[in-house]
């Protein structure tokens, strides 16, 4: 009898489904457009509604510098960065395969030329960001989103700000406050964690560098 198989997961590296694609018409950046998805990852049938929060609440994104779309699944964020600010380099980092080739792939046909589709691992160590937009990988567990937004809080450029988008029955309230405490003590008085705005059951946190 064969055992049964585990489902994927979208922060799997390498899901197990089927890889076929489909094309998907969403609205990003002000147009309708045409993207590609698949099975295995992140909300592949349409812009879920915590990134859609996020896209319609942040303000709008520096022109240029590195921008950092942190989870990125099939790109809907990272896109949107590109297409928002053309004179930027955007980062699409997520650990699943398919979605980075899905991110990398939709770039390339909406003609975004500086875009990084990569792992975690493969950003370069001295990389600052001058901007993060994430809808975080909550499901994820509480201890791997902690060491995850630890490691990446920290590589803000002074000035720059993370926008994170977190809904808030799965605690987005208490995450901001751990937020802060975290980031004090790593480095103390150089962040400000506060909710920017709050729209259709999500909270979107603000962490800004200042030193």
């Amino acid at each position: 009898m064969n055992e049964p198989t585990t489902p994927d997961h979208y922060f799997s590296a390498e899901p197990a489904s089927a890889a076929e694609r489909r094309q998907l018409r969403v609205f990003l950046a002000g147009q309708e457009l045409i993207v590609e998805t698949a099975a295995g990852v992140f909300c592949p049938d349409r812009v879920d509604m915590g990134t859609a929060v996020l896209l319609a609440e942040a303000p709008a994104p520096p022109p240029v510098g590195n921008l950092l779309d942190l989870g990125s699944g099939w790109g809907p964020i990272a896109l949107s960065l590109g297409l928002r600010s053309p004179g930027a380099t955007i980062w699409a980092v997520d650990v699943n395969q398919r979605a980075l080739a899905l991110a990398r792939d939709n770039a390339k046909r909406l003609g975004i030329n500086d875009f990084h589709a990569v792992t975690p691992d493969e950003v370069p160590a001295d990389i600052r960001f001058d901007a993060i937009w994430s809808n975080p990988p909550i499901r994820v567990g509480k201890s791997a989103l902690h060491e995850m937004l630890l490691t990446w809080m920290p590589r803000l450029e002074v000035d720059g700000t993370a926008y994170l988008v977190v809904q808030k029955n799965l605690g987005a309230d208490s995450l901001q406050h751990w937020l802060a405490d975290h980031l004090e003590a790593m480095e103390p008085a150089a962040f400000t964690v506060a909710r920017h705005t709050t729209g259709k059951g999500f909270r979107v946190l603000a962490v800004h560098r200042k030193t």
